[in-house]
């Protein structure tokens, strides 16, 4: 009788302690905090020429975890509809500076005007993986843009 009382204890407080795992740093999901927006600085550059602008502004910044690491999402508001080969490249050969891992959110501009429809066909959202290997090495991720920067710490 003693049994199975102790067994539904035992399952109570596992419940209990997974229910406090959504704030815990163990958590993936919690390893980083929300973005804050930034004036932008530019870090140093690679050598590849690339003829595309940096966004007008960028939006929103979040890291998702994956199963082989995380994948840092960015959106971008462009003035006009039409903007394409949008990618977050990144700075310093794809390393992290001081635990700092930088890039420039970067698309090519419209060959001919397109229909503005608002705001969505002005949005551009890009993915870059980031390995599990080299989260551990970054403590902060920045993305730049033309009128703003926005930054995720850990």
């Amino acid at each position: 009788m003693k049994t199975p009382i102790l067994a539904l204890v035992i399952v109570a407080v596992v419940l209990v302690g997974c229910g406090n795992m959504r704030q815990s740093r163990l958590n993936p999901r919690n390893w980083f905090g929300t973005s804050q927006e930034e004036r932008p600085a530019l870090g140093q550059v690679t050598d590849m020429i690339d003829n595309r602008a940096l966004v007008a502004q960028i939006t929103e910044l979040a890291i998702e975890s994956t199963s082989s690491g995380a994948l840092l999402r960015a959106e971008a508001v462009m003035p006009t509809a039409g903007w394409w080969d949008a990618e977050l490249v990144p700075d310093n050969n794809g390393r992290p500076v001081q635990g700092v891992m930088t890039f420039r959110f970067v698309a090519a501009a419209p060959r001919e005007p397109a229909p503005d429809t608002g705001v969505r066909s002005r949005t551009l959202v890009v993915a870059y993986p980031l390995s599990s290997a080299l989260l551990q090495v970054t403590s902060e991720v920045v993305v730049t843009g033309s009128s703003n920067s926005r930054r995720i710490r850990r």
